[in-house]
């Protein structure tokens, strides 16, 4: 076999040397015929299993032997997997936290092997029932003796080669799995691919995902977080955090229609791989994930963790039997369908009214659409922007109940609804298409990066985007060819980043899309008049801005910023837009709805009129007091108590509305300066009896009323998305007696709520003074900033010992108190120190690094991907010593095996330390002599050539 194996190597690598195969060729499509069937499937079950799979087992035989007698088998995993609505299965056991197992035979040694073929049954079991085979493979050695056992075999795999093979190095490593690549493409016909868990260098260097192309043309290729352009698949691994917490693809990065994966635990605790628990499985979260990947486009790789004996957990088996019934139902709607929103067409998704959120799906065939709805709405109805589609007929597809719909001012809204699914309610919706928009608009730009020309924004193209070059701000203009109406713009925004902040493997990510923007029109393009200003929010899909009626050949549209701060440099300032498109009207039918203004009762000057952006194209003006209102006297609810009343306004200045609820005092709010013609939402919580109310709006300034709704209060565990940065960021280690510390604090609303009563303050633990006053605003709405500086010191003649200086945010949300907060940890630096500081210290400069946990590092963070280039590297600026001599530096570090930091002081020549360890979440100390000046010094780590240690504290001493 090994032989056969060899000759079956050297005739591929002959054949690249004469060029029968050309790796110049192979350079991977975003769109192929092989990725078809994956295109068509919603789902894949990942299976980590393997030696260490618990009770764990060092000997290979004696592991094959419980697997067996344990009486695995096969199509237990193929059945699970189409319980879940998967259509493939990818098998992890070639891992690096689980022993290295191959389960497949091969007289290839270096490390476990069956003799039994595991791999080759399921591959057999999965082709019966129609469920793919891709199998895991690893690039990394660093685990080979976690258990204390060394799980690599570096001396049989050098006799088998006839040369030095240090399995251990990522070159050795890369060897050894580079063979077994072709042993596998030789001996599997019916396997589906590979699933790569990132790069090593000698698979790179050595063309081997070229020459899988060239032997194995309809095989995938997938990576592990990042998009390497010869995969076919990007795989977003284990994404948390977000708001709500289901929506997996706000933590994304890929944009259609490059196949993507989410790649996600089922169990809410424990490893990857099963442990000995029978973890809990969270419904409602994974059920979210399915549905949201599903709206966009993006392949749900779900992770169980099956015993020895191949079985999976109690409460894993449990929840593979739900879905086994909650999918069927609703198959149509998750299969064989695309995201909607984005490049396929379809309505909008995300956020909706009261709460409500959710994601469209839009099978490409038929045009129809369907509306899932996973957080259901505080209110009987939803109310979505229908993105031009003339809606002609909803339906609910688990009931098949005919719903009430109605539509007009770019909304649809369906009525009446009382069959709630817990997990995803689900509307098929049937359309006449879509209308209402120019054709033919011509698009230029202030800036573009070459290659990416503003032309690109209007020309039908979503796989043709607009790049503006980093420019910030940058105006858009649009030519509608001769002077015409315009009603709205909507605006597709390149999907290549995260709508959600985080931290992903050490590295800031941040939203690139559109903040704040000013729209102007003209008739000539020399004379503009201002349109509107405002944010759109940092969401994925197609986004809005209504703009009343305007008659312009040219719109241009400025933006001044984008939602990404300088701390994630690969997006900040990145905007990127596929396609903008100018709106002349709004499809209607059916009404326009509930509780319509110019239905209600009129008392004093107010007057009903024209408005094309309304809910029924018309709302009431005229109010000037408490005489002129609009009064309602049928506002029903099932129960009495305090409810959102939410109020759709026009306001021509900054304004005041005030209720009146069954003939009460009334509570006003303010209502901003926005167009006369464009409604916006207001709302205040109101008390109301159960059954018939009635409800009297009036009101101050220039104020128009489009509309009511009622709906539940947001619950108490809701607080509106924020961005709360304090800074310094990390432990402020300072020197004995009395101290000073500068804080400063930026909150940032992200959401779509306004709040009121802003405070931004730090809490000073006891004995502290503060010199500055709480910054406040009365009310914020989205991307709404408050800013503050303050100086906390210390009491007078002690240290400052241990204390955290909290930093809190309090504003009211429909009357109901919220809070949020950030922490300066501040502590006295240990007596036989000069400095200290740590690595996620905010005042260093981290390049492409980024920050990560570490639950036992000084300030349970670090600094992570440190080396491989340059910019990769943590600089250390003023580092402060009281003269110039010869001093210690105390370095501390986590690293699993052997790298290497190269230390560079104040410009100098850098400075190789060699470092190893185990583990990454295991703190080392270094000690390297370092020469200073008095004064300021500046100190980076780093590694051009290779990755470096995690970076956790510096000390001098």
């Amino acid at each position: 076999m090994v032989m056969g194996l060899r000759r079956w190597c050297a005739a591929v690598v002959a054949a690249l040397l004469t060029g029968l195969l050309t790796p110049g060729a192979a350079q991977a499509e975003v769109q192929h015929p092989r990725q078809e069937w994956l295109r068509q499937s919603t789902a894949g079950l990942f299976l980590h299993w393997g030696m260490f799979t618990a009770p764990k087992h060092l000997n290979c035989a004696e592991w094959e032997r419980d697997v067996t007698g344990g009486g695995w088998t096969p199509d237990y995993w193929i059945d699970e997997a189409r319980k879940l609505g998967a259509s493939y299965v990818v098998l992890a056991t070639f891992h690096s936290r689980l022993g290295y197992a191959r389960p497949w035979p091969s007289k290839i040694p270096g490390s476990c092997a069956t003799e039994r073929d595991l791999l080759g049954e399921l591959v057999r079991a999965g082709k019966a029932k129609g469920v793919k085979v891709v199998l895991y493979m690893t690039d990394d050695p660093q685990w080979h003796s976690e258990q204390g056992v060394q799980m690599l075999d570096s001396a049989a795999y050098s006799a088998h080669r006839g040369e030095q093979v240090d399995l251990t190095t990522r070159e050795g490593f890369g060897k050894y799995s580079y063979e077994l690549f072709f042993e596998v493409m030789k001996n599997y016909d019916d396997l589906a691919g590979f699933w790569i868990d990132n790069d090593n260098e000698y698979w790179e260097r050595n063309k081997l995902y070229e020459q899988i192309r060239q032997l194995r043309p309809t095989w995938l290729l997938s990576n592990n977080n990042e998009d390497t352009p010869i995969m076919d698949t990007v795989s977003n691994e284990q994404k948390t955090g977000m708001f709500p917490s289901y929506d997996y693809p706000a933590a994304t990065f890929t944009p259609m229609p490059r196949l993507s994966e989410a790649c996600y635990k089922l169990p809410t605790t424990g490893d990857w791989w099963y442990d000995g628990g029978n973890h809990a499985v969270d419904t409602r979260l994974n059920t979210g994930r399915y549905i949201t990947n599903a709206g966009s486009s993006i392949k749900s790789l779900m992770a169980e963790t099956p015993m020895v004996n191949g079985r999976m957990p109690a409460q894993q088996e449990a929840y593979n039997n739900f879905m086994a019934s909650w999918v069927p139902p609703i198959r149509e709607s998750i299969q064989g369908v695309e995201g909607a929103g984005y490049m396929y067409g379809g309505m909008q998704p995300g956020f909706w009214n009261d709460g409500a959120h959710g994601a469209i799906t839009i099978n490409p065939r038929t045009g129809k659409q369907y509306v899932h709805v996973i957080t259901r709405p505080r209110a009987d109805f939803v109310r979505l922007r229908d993105n031009g589609y003339r809606v002609t007929s909803v339906r609910d597809l688990r009931t098949g109940e005919r719903m009430r719909f109605s539509q007009s001012a770019g909304f649809l809204t369906i009525q009446g609804i009382t069959a709630w699914d817990e997990y995803d309610t689900v509307f098929a919706v049937e359309t006449a298409g879509q209308q209402g928009f120019y054709t033919g608009v011509k698009a230029s730009a202030t800036s573009s990066s070459n290659g990416f020309p503003a032309s690109h924004l209007t020309d039908g193209s979503y796989e043709t985007y607009w790049d503006a070059g980093a420019a910030q701000p940058v105006s858009i203009s649009l030519d509608l060819g001769r002077r015409r109406a315009a009603a709205f713009l909507a605006i597709n925004q390149r999907e290549s980043s995260p709508t959600h902040a985080r931290v992903s493997f050490g590295r800031p990510e941040d939203s690139s899309r559109i903040k704040d923007y000013q729209l102007t029109a003209s008739v000539d393009g020399r004379s503009w008049w201002h349109v509107r200003s405002g944010a759109l929010p940092s969401a994925r899909g197609t986004q809005f801005i209504d703009i009343g009626s305007q008659e312009a050949r040219f719109l241009k549209l400025t933006v001044l910023n984008t939602w990404g701060g300088p701390q994630a440099p690969v997006y900040f300032k990145q905007l990127k837009v596929d396609e903008i498109r100018v709106g002349h009207s709004y499809p209607r039918g059916a009404g326009g709805g509930v509780l319509e203004a110019e239905d209600a009762s009129r008392s004093g000057s107010v007057r009903g009129e024209s408005c094309a952006a309304c809910s029924g194209t018309r709302q009431v003006t005229g109010f000037g007091g408490e005489r002129d209102a609009v009064t309602f006297r049928d506002v029903s609810v099932g129960t009495a108590g305090t409810h959102s009343l939410k109020l759709d306004l026009t306001s021509a200045e900054p304004s005041v509305v005030s209720v009146s609820v069954n003939g009460a005092p009334p509570v006003s709010v303010a209502v901003p300066r926005d167009r006369p013609d464009v409604p916006a939402p207001t709302s205040v919580a109101v008390p109301l009896n159960a059954g018939r109310n009635t409800v009297k709006v009036s009101g101050t300034g220039k104020l128009g009323l489009d509309r009511i709704s009622v709906g539940g209060l947001p619950p108490s565990t809701y607080t509106p998305k924020t961005t709360l940065t304090v800074q310094p960021h990390g432990v402020q280690w300072v020197a004995p007696g009395q101290q000073s510390v500068k804080i400063t604090a930026r909150l940032r609303l992200d959401a779509d709520d306004q709040i009121d009563k802003v405070s931004l303050a730090p809490v000073l633990p006891a004995g502290w003074t503060l010199t500055g006053a709480p910054a406040t605003r009365a009310s914020m709405r989205l991307a709404g900033l408050l800013e503050g500086t303050w100086t906390a010191t210390s009491p007078a003649g002690t240290d400052v010992g241990s204390v955290s200086i909290p930093v809190a945010a309090s504003f009211q949300l429909l009357g109901s108190d919220r809070k949020v907060s950030g922490t300066v940890p501040v502590r006295t630096r240990p007596a036989d120190r000069v400095f200290v500081r740590e690595a996620e210290d905010s005042a260093n400069q981290f390049g492409s690094t980024g920050l990560t946990g570490c639950g036992s590092c000084s300030g349970a963070e670090k600094v992570r991907n440190i080396g491989g280039s340059a910019d990769a590297s943590v600089t250390f600026p003023n580092v402060t010593v009281p003269e110039t001599r010869a001093y210690k530096l105390f370095i501390q570090f986590t690293v699993n095996g052997p790298r290497s930091y190269f230390v560079t002081v104040n410009g100098g020549a850098p400075v190789e330390v060699k470092l190893d360890g185990v583990g990454n979440n295991t703190p080392y100390v270094a000690e390297i002599p370092v020469t200073l000046n008095a004064g300021a010094n500046t100190i980076r780590f780093g590694n051009d050539g290779a990755g470096a240690p995690d970076l956790d504290q510096i000390a001098l001493a």
